[in-house]
């Protein structure tokens, strides 16, 4: 299998928290947002995410991240709320200098992209919503079987997510990945005693479970991917066509497995990929053609901007001073006619 390379970094959350970025590829930018269980180290050698990694690579750089409280991120846990986590994916973007870039939500980090693209719809070219849902299982119709339900899942963690029986982490493991080998499955137990302590995952899954993001995702206007395992039995299958049919216009893919992470090899891995490529493929189309007026110099600065990079990005990439895009910029909006970056890229993105 040929080695992934990864750059890690570490940028500072408002509240001073170190939150664990890592990237790895090359081409335009594709963003994950955070979601529990994960360990971007951890995730190089892992027989379930490594596939991802190596897929999503492929065509992008792709960009992920631990949540705070797991991984090589801070520990901490005070304070958590979903407007955290959106404060986090707000520091991740700034410190890798994106200006627009496809957005990935997958599980619980699907609500933390939707707020996130609900706050900056000028960022977001794309938004993949995979296993995802718009109300934690509180919020839910029948919330008082899945009150009982959940305070047993977090009690569950609070005594034996830390025990060196893994039993208890073994209940979890079966609704993520029910149809995992025997090594995925106990890599897949192994993670989750390595990625967050006992009182930072129960703390983390109670707050996931009193989360409500249908208003934001009926009032989206970003084109959307939403995708879902029929057999999930970590997130249910309705969750995820209600999901769908909030969003306007977005797209829904149901994906024959019973896993909730999708693993490589069962039949709905290829389905996936197909679907995914085919959705991001839509976003990296070159710059404007339109624009005849453009130079080949600026025409080359713009098809860079389209693709999510920030003066810096464009400046290293074309060997130019950040002054001299900046003034290119200038140049370019009083060609098109735009006031701004974001109008620029929309310019670029609906005149190929």
């Amino acid at each position: 299998m040929p080695a992934l390379k990864q750059d890690v970094r570490f940028c500072t959350a408002p509240d001073g928290t170190r939150i664990a970025v890592a990237s790895v590829g090359s081409g335009p930018p594709l963003v994950r947002a955070s979601h529990w269980l994960s360990h971007v180290e951890h995730d190089l050698a892992s027989p379930v995410w490594r596939p991802w990694l190596t897929a999503l690579s492929r065509h992008h750089t792709y960009h992920r991240y631990d949540q705070r409280g797991c991984g090589l991120s801070d520990r901490s846990f005070a304070g958590l709320s979903l407007d955290v986590w959106v404060s986090d994916l707000e520091a991740v973007v700034d410190h890798l200098g994106l200006e627009r870039f496809p957005l990935i939500g997958m599980s619980q980090g699907g609500a933390v992209a939707i707020s996130y693209a609900h706050r900056h719809p000028e960022r977001v070219s794309r938004l993949v919503l995979v296993g995802a849902y718009a109300q934690g299982v509180l919020r839910r119709e029948g919330a008082e079987q899945a009150r009982l339900e959940a305070e047993t899942m977090v009690n569950m963690m609070r005594v034996g997510w830390g025990s060196d029986n893994d039993a208890f982490r073994q209940v979890f493991t079966n609704q993520f990945i029910p149809g995992g080998t025997p090594e995925q499955l106990r890599w897949w137990t192994e993670l989750q005693r390595r990625t967050a302590s006992p009182e930072g995952a129960a703390r983390t899954l109670e707050v996931f479970h009193d989360v409500d993001v249908v208003r934001l995702a009926a009032s989206l206007d970003v084109p959307t991917l939403v995708m879902h395992a029929r057999g999930d039995a970590r997130v249910p299958f309705d969750e995820g066509r209600r999901l769908a049919a909030l969003i306007p216009g977005a797209r829904f893919v149901a994906l024959e497995s019973d896993n909730h992470v999708l693993l490589e090899g069962e039949p709905a891995w290829p389905q996936f990929l197909d679907e995914l490529q085919g959705f991001l493929a839509e976003d990296t189309e070159p710059a404007p053609s339109s624009a005849a007026s453009l130079t080949p110099a600026e025409a080359a600065v713009l098809e860079l901007l389209a693709h999510g990079l920030s003066n810096q990005a464009i400046a290293t990439q074309l060997g130019k001073t950040e002054k001299t895009v900046r003034n290119q910029l200038s140049v370019i909006f009083d060609k098109l006619g735009v006031k701004s970056r974001a109008e620029a890229i929309v310019h670029a993105l609906r005149h190929p």
